[in-house]
């Protein structure tokens, strides 16, 4: 997909989010949605969903694509990493991560969004995708303005 029409798509998204939101202040209802659209409006997005930290534990939590691993393992993959350095990771190739975690051997590339509530850290929009190099700045930056739905 060609950089300005991913632009658009986000942009038309974020609108029909925005209008779900509304419905609810639930975050787990709002991660739900938020995982529903992304995940059948981006064809290569092939595991899309959230980890929420509970207590110190990162927990699968709202996702869409094959069964996922139900607990991370701590400071270890592409998750915790977002978390540890408090910023979104974007990993061209999985394969190439110091300790990725594998929850499934067909994942290829991946992102991470820390998802932020009082300042703190409690959960990550965790995308992958079976291609290699699949996510960029333009996928960083709408979904840093997709999950800050969810605590709003």
């Amino acid at each position: 997909m060609d950089k300005s029409r991913k632009v658009e798509r986000y942009k038309r998204i974020i609108n029909q989010i925005k209008k779900q939101m509304q419905k609810t202040t639930d975050p787990l209802a709002r991660m739900s949605t938020i995982t529903a659209f992304l995940h059948h409006k981006f064809d290569y997005f092939f595991w899309t969903g959230f980890y929420r930290l509970v207590d110190g534990e990162l927990n699968v939590c709202c996702y869409q694509g094959s069964v996922a691993c139900l607990v991370l393992a701590k400071h270890t993959g592409v998750c915790w990493t977002a978390i540890d350095m408090k910023k979104t990771q974007i990993i061209p190739d999985v394969h190439k991560f110091p300790g990725h975690i594998a929850c499934n051997s067909r994942s290829a590339s991946e992102i991470v969004i820390p998802i932020l509530k009082d300042k703190e850290i409690v959960a990550v929009l965790d995308v992958d995708s079976k291609d290699i190099n699949s996510f960029d700045d333009i996928d960083a930056k709408y979904l840093e303005k997709i999950v800050e739905m969810i605590y709003k």
